[in-house]
């Protein structure tokens, strides 16, 4: 039996907090990445990871030590070190003479693994090595995708996913201009991916709307795709799938039209106007002689008493 899969019943109250962190929940927590080396990563491969360890901060863990293991060939020692740290994101870096400057970008459903996609780096320059200020750690970036291949090609498809569901940050209810400072750029043209990095300038335009310079802040990659490892469509399916309790209910009787307005239809009942109330004046009073008609006839007369 998996040592990860028993059931431990909590000793403390420390223990407890962290299994309860751990539960499933109706709205998950961020997604957490970890970042692994292989056992023959150079020196630029290393600095990638560090390079985005750092723009991934503080939802990424990096083991510093060397880890032997193909994920293609065998994804035990992933899914380990997944259950371990409660990651469901995973970039693993390694450099051989048939694959050199590799990076495998994937994540997790339920703890196995569900897409993996091989990356070559051919050009990398790092978050040092551009003499600009920096944004400051945990900045939830804007992204970007440009190229018609992430929209046409179904392997680009699903890694346009991937690199969403690995740089998007936490959800935020609310949004401040002055917070819109970081963007990441991913452009998909002859079949290379180009990665780039800015920071936002807003700068004095004379009206209420700020100008809006980019700054290069690094890291940049120039990438080029290698191996692909997909999930079935039934799997992908399956972990896209929502609980019930999410889903928004459905109002009967709105529609709305392409333009985004809401119509509503209301039902009401057949309305009697003679019995409608208005507004009481002497002229609209009835006379008796028209309360006779509408009552048919007229009334006995009262006999006189004696």
């Amino acid at each position: 039996m998996d040592p990860l899969d028993r059931v431990v019943k909590p000793k403390t109250k420390r223990a407890k907090r962290f299994l309860e962190k751990r539960e499933p929940k109706l709205n998950e927590n961020t997604k957490n990445a970890m970042l692994i080396r292989g056992g023959n990563a150079n020196l630029t491969v290393t600095e990638v990871l560090k390079d985005i360890y750092a723009v991934k901060k503080p939802f990424a863990v990096l083991y510093k030590r060397k880890n032997i293991t193909r994920p293609f060939e065998d994804q035990t020692s992933l899914e380990f070190f997944s259950k371990k740290s409660d990651c469901s994101l995973f970039l693993f870096g390694s450099h051989n003479k048939k694959r050199p400057n590799n990076l495998i970008l994937g994540r997790m459903f339920d703890y196995h693994v569900l897409d993996m996609i091989e990356l070559g780096v051919e050009k990398f320059v790092s978050l040092k090595d551009v003499k600009n200020s920096k944004c400051p750690e945990g900045t939830k970036p804007m992204l970007i995708f440009a190229g018609d291949m992430f929209d046409v090609n179904e392997e680009y498809r699903r890694l346009k996913s991937l690199l969403i569901d690995f740089f998007r940050g936490p959800t935020v209810p609310n949004i401040r201009l002055a917070g819109l400072e970081y963007v990441l750029h991913f452009t998909a043209v002859d079949g290379k991916i180009y990665m780039r990095s800015y920071k936002v300038l807003l700068k004095k335009s004379g009206c209420k709307i700020p100008r809006i310079e980019l700054e290069e802040m690094g890291p940049s990659l120039d990438l080029v795709m290698r191996r692909t490892h997909l999930a079935s469509d039934d799997l992908y399916k399956l972990s896209l799938k929502q609980p019930k309790a999410l889903k928004p209910k459905k109002k009967k009787n709105i529609s709305h039209d392409v333009f985004g307005t809401t119509y509503g239809r209301i039902h009401m009942q057949k309305q009697d106007l003679s019995k409608l109330q208005t507004r009481k004046m002497k002229g609209l009073k009835k006379r008796p002689a028209e309360k006779l008609a509408e009552d048919g006839g007229s009334t006995p007369k009262k006999s006189k008493s004696a």
